[in-house]
């Protein structure tokens, strides 16, 4: 009997999280087969590409199958994970090589995995609204990887030192603390998003219109520009999650109102599944 190969059981575990995963080459970089991106194409729309290993973390996917294809495709890649609103996830980076280090003050204990560079990578909840990939200011070797970000996932192997990375404890994933969050909105100048919890009321008792709201989630889905639709596609899941959670409206009906929108603005069917699904469970809400 075969036994289960321990990339794809780490590729699988991470997607029932609702952590779209994909692969990249042994050197950590990703791995081109789509002739437009290779060619630099300024009218193809990374989001929208169906190649299979194209475009970093556009290629992200839950879906069993494409995940099996992908490691087929790339033997001996390095595991990954789209960090951002597509995964819910905003994940420090630590490389103590750069000067990074952990700031208990700052950085409240949380998922952690121990990277195979010696650094550190901390997960946290993500808040809404946009976190952009940068560097941290004032924090020499510590990198925010957020939208438009990856990290690599356990059980990878580091390409330059041979060492595995590998989860570190078993705590949850936490929300970071205002004084981390504020250092990752006020550098990139992004103002503070509403609170995304569930709003606590009954039968859309504080939702003064629950169909004029449906409708302004979607509208921003079918108003966001190329490269845009997918994370757009994932905060309107999160509004419409809140508003199942208020009994605004149903869960068959957001669901199916959420697809077709996806579907209408050119969306894959895997990336629309994988948006409408993180969103869901960044909101507590069953899917």
């Amino acid at each position: 009997m075969t036994a289960p190969d321990p990339m794809l059981t780490g590729a699988f575990s991470n997607a029932a999280r609702g952590w779209p995963v994909f692969f990249l080459g042994q050197s950590k970089r990703p791995v081109n087969n789509c002739p437009a991106c290779d060619d630099a194409d300024p009218d193809h729309d990374p989001a929208a590409c169906n190649c299979l290993c194209c475009h970093s973390f556009y290629a992200a996917t839950l879906d069993p199958d494409r995940i099996r294809a992908m490691h087929t495709t790339i033997p001996g890649g390095l595991l990954a994970i789209a960090t951002g609103a597509v995964s819910g996830l905003v994940v420090v980076d630590i490389d103590p090589r750069n000067g990074g280090a952990l700031d208990p003050a700052l950085m409240t204990p949380t998922y952690a995995v121990a990277s195979g560079g010696g650094g550190w990578h901390l997960y946290y909840r993500h808040p809404g609204g946009r976190i952009p990939s940068r560097r941290l200011d004032g924090r020499p070797g510590v990198d925010i990887k957020a939208d438009g970000g990856y990290v690599v996932a356990p059980p990878s192997i580091h390409p330059a030192t041979g060492q595995p990375y590998r989860q570190a404890g078993d705590r949850p994933v936490n929300e970071m603390r205002p004084p981390l969050l504020a250092s990752c909105r006020a550098a990139a100048g992004v103002a503070a998003a509403p609170d995304p919890r569930p709003t606590p009321t009954t039968h859309g008792g504080r939702i003064s219109s629950p169909p004029a709201l449906l409708a302004a989630h979607l509208a921003a889905v079918e108003n966001a520009p190329p490269g845009r639709r997918r994370t757009t596609l994932y905060g309107a899941a999160r509004g419409v999650a809140r508003m199942v959670a208020a009994n605004a409206i149903s869960h068959a009906e957001a669901i199916d109102a959420l697809t077709a929108v996806g579907h209408a603005v050119g969306q894959p069917e895997r990336d629309a599944r994988a948006a409408i699904v993180g969103g869901f469970r960044a909101e507590g809400v069953a899917i």
